[in-house]
């Protein structure tokens, strides 16, 4: 039963900021009010990015409004969020990042077959000029 994907939000000034020199789908562990959320499109990521901590990948500062018709015990929106990726890819990253001084940049959310996925990127940061150039 394939539901294809289904795009949630998207980080519009990634592409502008960064080189983009590789992606990644990773799945994120959300709590059951945020998927209602997502699934409304009540979501935000001008701000995110992703970090890594204790050989885990966390997405900060992704916005995921509240749930209208929970209860009181609504979710926080902006708590941080683990990434699920496998080991191996996470090594790799983390590889890549120290060694290099590349940066983990979400550029978009999605739903793909009912699960909630975002797409990471490895970047480099673009200086004032090169964003200059990009736009003429």
């Amino acid at each position: 039963m394939n539901m294809g994907t289904k795009l949630i939000c998207s980080n519009k000034k990634a592409r502008r900021n960064y080189d983009i020199l590789e992606t990644f789908e990773a799945g994120i562990a959300l709590v059951g009010s945020e998927v209602k959320s997502l699934r409304a499109g009540k979501a935000s990521m001008n701000e995110s990015y992703a970090r890594i901590a204790d050989g885990e990948i966390w997405l900060v500062q992704f916005h995921i409004s509240p749930y209208t018709h929970a209860n009181v015990f609504n979710h926080d929106p902006i708590r941080p969020r683990k990434l699920l990726l496998h080991k191996q890819e996470i090594r790799r990253l983390i590889g890549k990042i120290t060694e290099k001084g590349l940066t983990l940049v979400p550029l978009r959310a999605y739903f793909k077959n009912g699960r909630a996925k975002v797409e990471l990127a490895l970047g480099k940061g673009k200086k004032i000029h090169d964003k200059r150039e990009d736009l003429k």
